[in-house]
C-alpha cells in the first residue's frame, strides 16, 4: 500500500523517455521518434500518452518567454502499465509548415528552442511524468535560397527570435512567427538599422516577409537619430528569380528619402 501512495507522488512510479529518430527535420515534413515507457514499482493506470511540439516564444512587451504548443498527437488511451514493464511507442508527428528554423547549413541559430515533449497522464497521480527532446529544424530549399542571397549581398546574421502574435496582412497560421535578423551590408549600414526575415511556407508556396528598420534623421541637414521607421515587404519565392537583385532593388526603393526627416 505504501508503494502505491508513493507512486501517486512520482516516487517509484512509471517513467518515460522521449527519443527522436531523425537527426534533423524540415517544416512540413514528418518527424519520427519513440517514447519508452518504464513501469514503476507498482501497476499504474494510464489515462493517456501524448507528444506535443513546443516553441519558446517571447511575450510581447516583456522580457519574458513561454513555451507555446503548436501541435499534439495522442499515442495511447486508457491502459495499465505493469510494474517493471517496458514498452516502446513509436510516433510520427507532422511538423507544421511554419515550424521555426533552428539551424542553417548544420549550424544552430542561437536563441531558438523548439522541442517535442512527451507526457504521461497517470490516473490518481499528483504529478505526471514528462520528458522533452530538442528538435533540429533545417530550412526548406526556398528558405535557404533567400537566406543565402542575403548573405551574398553582404548582410550578416545578428539573431533569431520567436514573437508571439500575428503579422498584419500575412497568411499566418501559427500564433507566433520567427524573425531572422541581419545587420545591414556596408552599402546600407548608414540607412538601415537591421533587416528581419520571416518565412510563411505552405504546401504550395513560400511567402517571405521582410521588415526593414530605417534610421530616421533628426533634421533634413542633420545626422541620423536613434529612432527608426519600419517598412514591410512581402514576396513569394518563385523558381528562377534572381533573389540577390530582387532584394537589392527593394532595399534601394526603401532607402530613398520619403520626407524631410527621411
Amino acid at each position: 500500500m505504501f508503494e502505491k501512495v508513493l507512486a501517486t507522488f512520482g516516487s517509484g512510479g512509471a517513467k518515460i523517455d522521449a527519443r527522436l529518430l531523425d537527426r534533423a527535420a524540415a517544416p512540413g515534413r514528418p518527424l519520427h521518434g519513440e517514447v519508452l515507457l518504464l513501469g514503476g514499482e507498482v501497476d499504474q493506470e494510464i489515462k493517456g500518452l501524448a507528444v506535443t511540439l513546443l516553441a519558446r516564444v517571447r511575450v510581447p512587451g516583456t522580457d519574458k518567454t513561454e513555451d507555446l504548443p503548436f501541435g499534439t498527437r495522442q499515442l495511447a488511451g486508457r491502459e495499465v502499465i505493469r510494474a517493471g514493464q517496458q514498452v516502446r511507442v513509436p510516433f510520427e508527428l507532422a511538423l507544421p509548415w511554419e515550424t521555426p528554423v533552428t539551424g542553417v547549413h548544420g549550424r544552430p541559430l542561437p536563441g531558438m528552442a523548439v522541442g517535442v515533449r512527451a507526457e504521461l497522464d497517470l490516473a490518481a497521480a499528483v504529478s505526471d511524468p514528462f520528458d522533452a527532446d530538442a528538435v533540429a529544424i533545417e530550412p526548406l530549399p526556398a528558405q535557404k535560397r533567400v537566406l543565402d542571397a542575403l548573405s551574398r549581398i553582404g548582410f550578416t546574421f545578428r539573431e533569431a527570435v520567436l514573437e508571439q502574435g500575428h503579422i498584419d496582412g500575412a497568411p499566418q497560421q501559427l500564433p507566433f512567427f520567427q524573425e531572422i535578423r541581419f545587420a545591414p551590408s556596408p552599402r546600407f549600414a548608414s540607412i538601415f538599422a537591421q533587416v528581419a526575415v520571416t518565412f510563411l511556407p505552405s504546401a504550395d508556396r513560400t511567402d517571405v516577409v521582410l521588415e526593414v528598420t530605417k534610421r530616421v534623421r533628426v533634421s533634413k541637414s542633420g545626422g541620423f537619430g536613434g529612432r527608426g521607421q519600419d517598412f514591410l515587404g512581402m514576396f513569394t519565392v518563385k523558381p528562377g528569380v534572381d533573389w540577390e537583385k530582387q532584394l537589392e532593388d527593394w532595399l534601394d526603393q526603401v532607402a530613398r528619402p520619403r520626407g524631410i526627416f527621411d
